[in-house]
């Protein structure tokens, strides 16, 4: 971990004008679902999304189409469009996938990550251990997404990455829908930032031992709420 202060990286969506209109919306629409702004089972339209964001109809449709193939809105023709329902089984299965899919990645990280991505996890490491420590959930669900976004822009695979993304947006609703009954967050932010930590120190072993880890809390948290 890194001594001092150090410039956290840019949240994915900061520099709207080097991103597409539909990267836009993308970000947007992803943010209110995962943090339930957007609830399960609420049933939205291109046309008030579009006014929502101040966005045109056809990046906010190409957006929805994405979030379709996440699992994250349900598209029904001539009815609507439906932001998906949260269930805990298909959760427990996307955990097994997981698993195998981010160790891949962040000892992919840990190996090719080059110094300027090493610096932006160290600096994560650091910011996820003080949002546990303030008990701020949502500064860790928007340190999470960095993370993760960092993640796949240094492992360097691109397959690896695609199949990751498919899932990051429902894991991230899931933690962030139960968390504050069934999660320590300071626990939760101390595991993710062992990765960052081992990643940015080029610690291929421990950042797949910390990801194990990880995953086995991530598990527990999740079959504690199909228990209660």
């Amino acid at each position: 971990m890194m001594n001092g202060p150090v410039p956290l990286p840019a949240p994915a969506h900061a520099d709207l004008d080097e991103q597409s209109l539909a990267d836009q919306a993308y970000a947007q629409i992803e943010e209110r679902i995962a943090t339930l702004s957007l609830k399960p089972a609420q049933i939205v339209s291109e046309n008030g999304l579009s006014k929502l964001l101040g966005l045109g109809r056809t990046p906010v449709r190409e957006a929805l189409q994405q979030l379709a193939r996440e699992g994250l809105v349900v598209i029904m023709p001539k009815l609507g469009i439906m932001v998906s329902e949260i269930d805990v089984r298909k959760q427990l299965r996307l955990l097994e996938v997981r698993r195998e899919v981010e160790r891949l990645l962040v000892g992919a990280a840990a190996r090719h990550a080059d110094p300027t991505q090493r610096t932006a996890f160290a600096a994560l490491a650091d910011a996820m251990l003080a949002a546990g420590q303030a008990n701020d959930g949502e500064a860790f669900l928007a340190l999470d997404r960095r993370f993760n976004r960092l993640l796949l822009d240094s492992a360097g695979n691109e397959y690896a990455s695609a199949t990751m993304k498919l899932m990051q947006g429902l894991s991230r609703r899931f933690w962030f829908a139960h968390y504050k009954r069934f999660a320590n967050l300071a626990e939760t932010a101390r595991l993710h930032a062992t990765i960052a930590a081992a990643i940015a120190d080029g610690a291929r072993d421990a950042a797949r031992a910390g990801l194990d880890a990880l995953i086995d809390n991530v598990e527990a948290f999740t079959r504690a709420t199909l228990d209660s």
